[in-house]
């Protein structure tokens, strides 16, 4: 991992200007290259308050971003977002088909440079365990989990170098929860020094097979969660053995 983080929240912090309530309280943290990070904590919390800020969707209201060592200016923020994808909970497709969702970010003006490559989309879709006919499928006729997948795999198309993951599998079957795990795993493991990502979940276990760090968020507050793995423990003569953190 290089010393510059991919991403650096500085001090940024997050508040309902209606209720006067602060969402994010001043959170500082890093995302570097080749960092799978899981963030874990009660609903209401502020895990998606703070996956939201990092994507660009909502804006702060103090501290800043700055993505590889440089602060945002407007100019840059367009390439950002390139580079920083947001996968939210409940998919948003377009009408027509699985291809015509996987062709349609290359219509806008942000990847004029970039063309579609239906043999990567299909090999993303086979990792997710899906054939090449499900390119063909109409959108409206997709499962929860099979609209998850075709979402995530009409932004992994796009190369971006982090994924920032806001409960994608909340709403769907062991399957597609493990189809959806896959994928991020493969994206991930094509160029784990070039990637690095986020994910927010209510499942603890989940966390710890998608991550190597954990964060937890309770009412705004970003801490770092601490734990003792059993094996290592189990290893450790008696005396030195230490009890989990609760």
């Amino acid at each position: 991992m290089t010393d510059v983080p991919f991403v650096l929240a500085d001090g940024i912090v997050r508040r309902d200007a209606q209720r006067g309530q602060t969402l994010l309280q001043p959170t500082t943290f890093a995302l570097r290259a080749g960092e799978r990070v899981a963030i874990t904590g009660p609903s209401g919390s502020g895990k998606s308050v703070f996956l939201r800020a990092l994507a660009l969707l909502d804006p702060v209201d103090a501290g800043r971003i700055l993505w590889h060592g440089a602060p945002l200016e407007s100019a840059r923020i367009p390439r950002y977002r390139r580079a920083i994808a947001y996968i939210r909970q409940r998919p948003a497709l377009i009408d027509g088909s699985v291809e015509d969702n996987l062709r349609y970010p290359f219509e806008l003006r942000a990847y004029r440079d970039a063309r579609f490559d239906r043999a990567c989309a299909a090999r993303l879709a086979m990792q997710a365990g899906r054939g090449e006919d499900f390119l063909g499928k109409r959108a409206s006729e997709l499962s929860g989990g099979e609209a998850q997948i075709a979402a995530l795999i009409r932004v992994l198309q796009l190369a971006p170098e982090v994924l920032l993951l806001d409960e994608p599998t909340a709403s769907l079957d062991p399957a597609s929860s493990r189809a959806i795990e896959a994928l991020v795993q493969a994206w991930f493991d094509a160029a784990p020094g070039a990637h690095a990502s986020m994910w927010v979940s209510h499942d603890v276990e989940q966390a710890a097979r998608m991550s190597e760090r954990h964060l937890t968020m309770r009412a705004g507050v970003l801490a770092e969660h601490t734990c003792v793995r059993r094996d290592a423990d189990q290893r450790a003569p008696a005396d030195q053995r230490r009890e989990p953190r609760q």
